[in-house]
């Protein structure tokens, strides 16, 4: 209808593009659409790398938004803001005259493990864990210096570096520019100086000049351009009001934003993200810290963020892989069936998640996925199908408790009724084993992303008033009568996972 308000939320993930259309005032999505319908491809040109092509994320950005038009194209012309989600952790490079000069090296890439490792060894823990809250690791400035050790022409050739939400935003706008929680993502923002850090460029000789200008969070980072306004079906000079990573910005959606609150998503990767006034760390870097959405000088609030990179890959490599009966394979559904047709515990076949990249939870080991216990006489594909999921909340519940040594708090956890919590056997084992009630959502990272940018360009006067129309639709309370048989089979899963790593 002419005169409403409409806002736009782009959701640039690791599987697939996805855009939401919010209504400003009800908060109710009007429209979504998701490009492509397949899982984009991650090319791994060596083991342990994982790279896309960040033209290809435009190119879907396209479709996904053209999809919507073509659903109600008078609403196109009220979107008041857009808001960006986007995969964390990946690196884009670009030249003067903003063309990609490779592709991304994206979250699970695990190149350039030991270069973080040498750098935080250079810096010193303490230093290291007090000014940036995290070892670089794994994480975007170490992915840059490989860059720069292995591809000096690439790196010379250099303008600037940006995580993948910063280039979708450049395509909107025609500016290069990140945020503070951004940065901080990429181990490259100063907690002490409330800057860009400055110690982590100079340890790994990088120039300091290949880092974008920062602007808020909430902000307006830019207007739509003529050129791109044309290619979305879009009226120019639109806000880009908000920009957060891909589990920040989960948080965000289901409006998780305050201490003691915890949000989680068991998508490609499975992440469970507790928000804290306290600059809290942990001392092996097996979870992260990082700055999160709303994070003020005056109003601290941080991110504690648990990341389990084999989480709905594994389901789904079974599922193409293992869960076909006579030729024909199986529905998630009917899977979900077969592992709910064996006992908690999986009559003792264990399986460890661990097959996509190293895994920060094991001080950035790739120890691979395993199945041990397999038992011939014992064990069918109901089994295989059953310790999947057990696995996969194992594997969570174990860095959940690296989270409570730090302080934070697990009661209650919200997530969108989505991906493997649409299993309710995963939903139900997740609550028993963490001992906490899970909420479901009606929301998703694209809707977050579009309340995000109502926030951002001052549309909603207050954050609360973006959180109209956010329902719960489903909760999940510990099952008590299985509580002790879950119990068991996690002691077992974490005795198999110690021997494996032999700790």
């Amino acid at each position: 209808m002419p005169g409403k308000k409409y806002l736009l939320g782009i959701d640039v993930g690791s599987s697939s593009v996805k855009a939401s259309l919010v209504e400003a005032a009800t908060g109710r999505t009007v429209a979504s659409a998701t490009s492509p319908k397949k899982e984009l491809e991650i090319v791994a040109r060596k083991p342990g790398w994982a790279e896309q092509d960040p033209q290809t994320w435009w190119l879907h950005v396209k479709k996904a938004v053209a999809e919507i038009a073509s659903s109600g194209k008078s609403r196109m012309a009220d979107v008041s803001a857009i808001g960006i989600s986007y995969q964390m952790h990946g690196l884009v490079l670009v030249d003067k005259n903003k063309k990609v000069l490779r592709p991304s090296i994206i979250w699970c890439d695990s190149r350039a493990v030991e270069i973080g490792a040498r750098a935080f060894g250079a810096i010193g823990a303490g230093q290291c864990l007090a000014r940036f809250l995290n070892s670089p690791g794994n994480f975007t400035a170490s992915k840059l210096k490989w860059v720069k050790d292995n591809e000096p022409a690439i790196y010379n050739r250099a303008h600037k570096m940006m995580l993948p939400g910063d280039y979708i935003a450049m395509m909107l706008t025609g500016e290069i520019t990140t945020t503070p929680s951004g940065l901080s993502e990429g181990i490259l923002w100063d907690f002490q100086s409330q800057s860009p850090a400055s110690r982590i460029l100079d340890t790994l000789d990088l120039s300091h000049g290949l880092l974008p200008e920062v602007r808020p969070t909430f902000s307006v980072q830019g207007q739509l351009t003529k050129a791109a306004a044309r290619e979305l079906g879009l009226k120019p000079g639109v806000p880009i009001s908000y920009r957060g990573g891909d589990q920040p910005n989960n948080a965000l959606s289901l409006n998780v934003l305050n201490p003691g609150e915890v949000a989680t998503t068991a998508g490609t990767s499975g992440v469970v993200y507790g928000v804290t006034d306290k600059a809290a760390y942990d001392g092996k870097s097996r979870v992260n810290s990082f700055v999160h959405v709303n994070y003020t000088r005056d109003k601290p609030r941080y991110g504690v963020l648990l990341c389990l990179n084999g989480t709905g890959i594994l389901n789904s490599w079974v599922k193409h892989n293992v869960m076909t009966v006579n030729g024909k394979g199986l529905s998630y559904k009917e899977i979900d069936a077969l592992a709910g047709s064996v006992p908690v515990g999986s009559d003792g076949l264990v399986i460890l998640p661990y097959g996509n990249g190293a895994e920060r939870t094991l001080q950035n080991r790739n120890i691979g996925t395993s199945i041990q216990n397999l038992q011939f006489n014992v064990h069918t594909r109901a089994h295989v199908a059953r310790a999947v999921q057990e696995g996969i909340v194992f594997a969570l519940a174990y860095g959940l408790d690296i989270m409570r040594d730090m302080g934070v708090t697990v009661s209650k956890v919200r997530a969108g009724n989505a991906n493997m919590f649409l299993s309710p056997l995963f939903a139900k084992a997740f609550a028993t084993v963490t001992g906490a009630q899970v909420e479901l959502y009606n929301t998703d990272g694209a809707a977050g992303a579009a309340r995000g940018a109502g926030i951002g360009a001052g549309i909603y006067r207050t954050p609360t008033a973006a959180f109209a129309g956010l329902k719960c639709t489903t909760r999940i309370d510990p099952v008590k009568k299985e509580s002790d048989a879950y119990r068991d089979a996690y002691k077992k899963w974490r005795e198999v996972l110690f021997r494996q790593m032999g700790a």
